[in-house]
């Protein structure tokens, strides 16, 4: 098989839950773990730092990756979900994991993918851990992909554990109350091993301090030092929240395993995120005039700070390009989303895209005015046609809603 007949063959024969939701979900280590003996352990090759939460995991591990780059380290980095080709997922100091090396591996192991039951997920999990230990990273940036006690990543013992918030998202998997949420999200944290969380949030604090004790894992509050400030590359205010956890973040792989890392490392490192790492998507500015944002926060916290930053902005109209997925809670979204903008509704193309009717059913109830097409491109276009140059048009509400725009 070729790249493309390979993804094919990946995205068709494993259970992937950005496009299946539910069905796709494992919630149990056995098979990776399974799958890891099968290749040698690779995660066990090479230094790491595990990063969960809510919203701003993402950010921050491109965050710390960019600044160990510029650190003169050899950086892996494992994120998801990818917005426009799957080898984002699995970066070398900024670089995708070469096409034919995704080939090589799904033809060497695809006997005993099509026999174990491996998710998608679980999958890209053992490609990315394989690939950092054959290249010989000096330490790898592995993301959560979802909750962490049960999460496939979940089999590393990294140098230091970074929990960013919590919010309510995934309920269907990690519990409906926050605490139950924070529970599931402790469970990277390991028996010694130091854990830093980003913000402190009163309801759930407790429970990172109740894990950390029964781990003896010392942990610290990012949010309750004082730390240098920096300009960083991303935009949007609320990743001031994220920049303090990755410092904390930072200082204890200085004090506690030895890392180099100067103060022209993390301010260079700060300032050049997208051109190190390849990020997109957080408060990407698309084009001028009009002006076209977009940014993949897609749950109530994340929405709730990007529209406070889109609140601070300069236009005339605001326009809204919106997709979403079938589990999101309307009613707790849409009344966020001002009622004097203009609103352009699609379904996202993935089989867990939540169908337009019953988005725009959702925005009548809430008193937002829309017009509904049938593909996102149709929507952004629309929104682009009716848009005066000094508009704002925002694009999101989904990953997958971005993935289509840029």
């Amino acid at each position: 098989m070729d790249y493309r007949q390979t993804l094919d063959w990946m995205f068709a024969r494993l259970p992937m839950y950005q496009h299946q939701g539910g069905d796709a979900y494992q919630g149990k280590l056995e098979p990776i773990r399974h799958f890891a003996t099968r290749l040698g352990d690779p995660h066990k090759k090479f230094r790491s730092i595990h990063v969960a939460g809510t919203n701003g995991k993402g950010s921050s591990s491109h965050m710390l990756a960019s600044i160990l780059q510029e650190a003169g380290y050899r950086v892996g980095l494992y994120t998801s979900p990818h917005l426009k080709d799957f080898r984002e997922r699995i970066r070398i100091d900024g670089q995708p994991v070469p096409e034919e090396r995704v080939v090589q591996f799904i033809a060497d192991h695809q006997p005993f993918l099509e026999k174990a039951g491996l998710s998608f997920f679980e999958l890209t999990v053992g490609m990315a851990f394989d690939y950092f230990a054959g290249q010989e990273v000096d330490v790898a940036v592995i993301e959560v992909g979802l909750g962490g006690r049960l999460d496939a990543t979940n089999i590393l013992v990294p140098e230091v554990s970074l929990i960013t918030n919590i919010g309510l998202d995934h309920t269907e998997f990690l519990g409906k109350e926050p605490r139950q949420i924070a529970r599931e999200k402790a469970g990277i944290i390991k028996p010694g091993v130091p854990v830093v969380i980003s913000e402190t949030q009163e309801e759930v604090a407790p429970v990172f301090l109740e894990v950390a004790e029964t781990h003896q894992a010392p942990l610290r509050f990012a949010d309750q030092a004082s730390w240098p400030e920096y300009p960083v590359s991303l935009l949007g205010s609320y990743q001031s929240r994220n920049v303090k956890g990755v410092l904390a973040t930072l200082d204890v792989l200085k004090s506690a395993s030895g890392f180099r890392i100067d103060e022209e490392a993390v301010r260079k490192g700060l300032a050049r995120i997208a051109e190190n790492t390849g990020l997109m998507g957080r408060w990407q500015i698309l084009r001028e005039h009009p002006r076209v944002l977009c940014d993949t926060a897609h749950n109530r916290e994340g929405l709730e700070l990007v529209l406070e930053q889109l609140a601070s902005q300069t236009y005339r109209q605001l326009h809204f390009v919106l997709g979403f997925v079938k589990e999101k809670d309307l009613d707790g979204i849409l009344p966020l989303f001002p009622k004097e903008a203009r609103y352009y509704l699609s379904r996202p193309n993935i089989p867990r895209g939540m169908a337009v009717e019953n988005l725009a059913s959702a925005a009548s109830r809430h008193g937002l005015p829309f017009n509904r097409y049938n593909h996102i491109s149709e929507a952004y276009q629309a929104a682009l046609a009716a848009a005066e140059p000094e508009d704002l048009v925002f694009i999101g509400g989904s990953t997958f809603t971005v993935a289509e725009v840029v």
